[in-house]
């Protein structure tokens, strides 16, 4: 009899810290949608979170993660036994149907691409700075390797060259962030002077700023 409550307090403890983020998606909506600031803001807000705010966050949540997390090894193993699931599942259905490489690719590319801003707001809300760290540490491996099966499912029948696949990677600034901020972390760096507070200031805009 105890399991009910317990549940509803689990429930409960869900929707209290999921509910804010989306609020800002809807108010995000209508913002948007009444031209509020103007038309030209929303564009230029979501370049400068792309290319500089969220690999802020990226970059000092990796600088400064403990590598030396237990949880680690498991965590990498299931994602990448997840996305390895899925894109062998997509291969099996591309050959079932039949489907054209731009077919197939527009397809897998609206299966294994994520939400990453949502994602990382709502672990940070339910599991605090730890559970954004570790979160920041699996992003490093997601985002490379969906990027690699993205473009090689829309250049599958033309053939796929290494410079095909790395370029791509070489020019995400997320994945750029994510891999600088593992360097600085094996070479004991640190940030210092400052920089890790700016990295926070700026950070800190960018989760917000994305579910806008």
């Amino acid at each position: 009899m105890t399991a009910y409550p317990l549940a509803g307090v689990a429930v409960l403890e869900l929707l209290l810290a999921l509910w804010p983020l989306f609020a800002l998606i809807v108010a995000g909506y209508y913002l948007r949608r009444w031209d509020f600031p103007n038309e030209a803001f929303w564009p230029g807000a979501e370049r400068l979170n792309y290319f500089i705010l969220f690999p802020a966050l990226l970059f000092s949540s990796l600088a400064t993660a403990p590598l030396n997390n237990p949880a680690l090894p498991r965590l990498a193993l299931a994602v990448l036994l997840g996305l390895g699931i899925a894109w062998l599942a997509l291969l099996l259905v591309r050959r079932v149907r039949g489907w054209p490489a731009g077919r197939f690719g527009a397809f897998s590319q609206g299966i294994l691409r994520f939400n990453t801003y949502l994602g990382l707001a709502a672990v940070g809300s339910l599991f605090g700075q730890d559970g954004l760290t570790l979160a920041a540490l699996m992003l490093a491996l997601m985002v490379p390797t969906v990027n690699v099966l993205s473009v090689w499912s829309l250049t599958a029948e033309r053939g796929v060259s290494a410079r095909s696949l790395l370029l791509p990677i070489l020019k995400n600034p997320l994945i750029l962030a994510c891999l600088g901020g593992a360097l600085v972390n094996l070479g004991g760096l640190g940030l210092p002077g400052g920089s890790g507070r700016l990295l926070s200031l700026l950070a800190a805009a960018s989760l917000p700023l994305g579910l806008l």
